[in-house]
């Protein structure tokens, strides 16, 4: 059996520890389920990552998505990022943890129209749009408002990002974005748009993508792009390369963000404008772990499992991606044999469960476990199916910890459902 890799997590003693604080002392006062987030981890990924592209003009915007929790988000606008927003929700909690307007990029393939109000309403950066639709929406409603809608144009490239086919998003045949010659028409209908500035070009061609090929083909195609616009007097002041870089969860050979600056550094800075990056994953996925009680050990004709007091209700990524998270106990015990079983949630589907044939230290009833890589796409996912109240959320730095969510209560779950109540 072997253990997650991190500079984060590490064991003193036989016992896990987020950064000075031991797991156990944290779960005593929070119970299980608990995400428990490190910091440091939020603060040394982001500020590698602002290093590695100070030779160009550059902003790097959080995408909330990943981990819309206010306290990381303050973290990051504490770090000088801004805040890509995928959502009316996701707009509102960024503005309550003291985002500016200004550091807000309003994205999402279907905007409502009360979004797009909002956006212009609050004057964000950009909107990025994906369809022509839309752009004549947008038009539309600041017209209406008697603004002028700074708009980014979301270009599909068609470029492989050799991921996940549900998170993949810069194939012709995904639903992300227009294609070249849709974004050059539009581009060129500027003078027609009355109510619109664009003042941006951006793709994203997925997530968790780990190699830097995809990125430097679809980087390429962009600028490409720009320069044509640049020709016929279409200046664009932001170009935007979205996010996407993939994180090990395993034994996946990743890329540094020194190697990745690397390779396309070249190309942004013949481009002369501000260069836009929208990373979410790649800052918060390994600053995270989920943490569980074994509940009860199995075994049937040949199969262990272990069933847990989390779920597919708390961490959905193993059931809807088969997505591979390290899990680990919170105290190592060199006597305990090593046993390949299935940990399983106790919510009652057959595809609730967080990991299957996994070699792991042979637990029991009260044991705990630590489920790796865990800070992104894990409590933004959470659900209450069969009521389950949805974790808490703990923030460690150094040697203090914080709870930045508390755990849900059943009133919590009733809030509007009162009439039912009278």
């Amino acid at each position: 059996m072997q253990f997650f890799p991190s500079t984060c997590f590490t064991y003193k003693d036989n016992q896990l520890h987020c950064e000075e604080v031991s797991i156990t002392d944290i779960v005593r006062q929070t119970g299980t389920p608990t995400y428990i987030y490190s910091k440091k981890y939020f603060e040394t990924a982001y500020k590698e990552f602002d290093d590695a592209f100070h030779e160009i003009p550059h902003k790097i915007f959080y995408a909330a998505k990943s981990n819309f929790n206010l306290s990381v988000i303050k973290t990051f606008l504490q770090l000088g990022s801004g805040v890509d927003v995928n959502s009316e929700g996701e707009l509102y909690r960024a503005l309550k943890a003291g985002a500016k307007p200004g550091n807000l990029i309003l994205t999402s393939v279907g905007k409502t129209k009360n979004e797009i109000k909002l956006g212009l309403e609050h004057d964000v950066l950009m909107i990025k749009a994906e369809s022509e639709e839309e752009i004549y929406l947008i038009n539309e409603i600041a017209a209406s408002m008697n603004k002028v809608a700074r708009v980014a144009i979301r270009v599909n490239p068609d470029v492989d990002a050799k991921t996940h086919p549900y998170i993949s998003t810069g194939l012709s045949e995904n639903k992300f974005g227009v294609d070249r010659e849709t974004a050059l028409r539009i581009f060129r209908m500027q003078n027609e748009l009355k109510n619109i500035k664009f003042t941006g070009i951006d793709m994203h061609i997925g997530s968790q993508i780990t190699s830097i090929s995809p990125f430097v083909e679809a980087v390429e195609k962009l600028a490409n792009l720009f320069f044509i616009l640049k020709k016929e007097g279409i200046e664009l002041k932001h170009f935007d390369i979205g996010g996407g870089i993939g994180i090990q969860y395993k034994d996946e050979k990743t890329f540094s963000i020194k190697e990745y600056a690397a390779a396309i550094l070249p190309i942004l800075k013949s481009l002369n404008c501000e260069i836009i990056f929208e990373p979410g994953r790649y800052l918060t996925a390994n600053a995270g772990i989920l943490v569980t009680e074994v509940l009860y050990t199995k075994k049937n004709q040949n199969k262990n499992f272990v069933v847990v007091d989390a779920a597919m209700t708390d961490l959905l990524r193993p059931s809807i991606y088969g997505a591979y998270h390290h899990i680990q106990p919170i105290k190592v015990d060199a006597t305990k044999e090593k046993i390949t079983a299935d940990v399983v949630g106790p919510v009652c589907e057959s595809g609730d469960f967080l990991a299957k044939k996994r070699n792991i230290q042979k637990s029991e009833h009260g044991d705990l476990l630590a489920i790796m890589s865990a800070g992104a796409y894990g409590m933004v996912m959470a659900s209450n199916y069969n009521a389950r109240r949805r974790p808490a959320e703990i923030l460690v730095d150094g040697n203090k910890i914080s709870v930045i969510r508390g755990r849900e209560t059943f009133d919590h779950l009733l809030f509007d459902e009162q009439e039912a109540l009278k």
